[in-house]
């Protein structure tokens, strides 16, 4: 039996690119970027963090040691830290691992994508 497809919600935090670097990513998941898209720029991580909580993001973020204080919860969706700044490979990456997983996988943890 083939496994169902979940759309994950993103937040990409503010040190990532806009969702338009992320073509792939952008058109199979529910993609938003905190400055860009929700005009929250400048605010402090634990405030992105409760942002992520309010819409049940995942968040996408390349200072994710910032949020180990603050994932753990059943309650959140989960970090992914990545690396690098090949955003084409980050792109192929990012989709691959999301549509591999469904929401439980990154729920309350801080998961790393190597993209360098």
């Amino acid at each position: 039996m083939p496994k169902t497809f979940h759309k994950h919600k993103i937040l990409l935090d503010e040190n990532m690119p806009p969702r338009g670097a992320f073509p792939k990513l952008n058109e199979r998941f529910d993609v938003k970027h905190v400055s860009v898209d929700l005009h929250q720029g400048g605010i402090a991580d634990s405030s992105v963090y409760q942002l992520a909580l309010k819409h049940h993001r995942i968040i996408v973020s390349q200072n994710w040691r910032d949020f180990l204080k603050l994932v753990g919860s059943s309650l959140d969706e989960g970090v992914i830290a990545v690396t690098g700044n090949n955003w084409v490979r980050m792109d192929a990456q990012l989709t691959s691992m999301l549509t591999r997983h469904g929401a439980s996988f990154f729920r309350g943890k801080v998961v790393a994508l190597n993209s360098k």
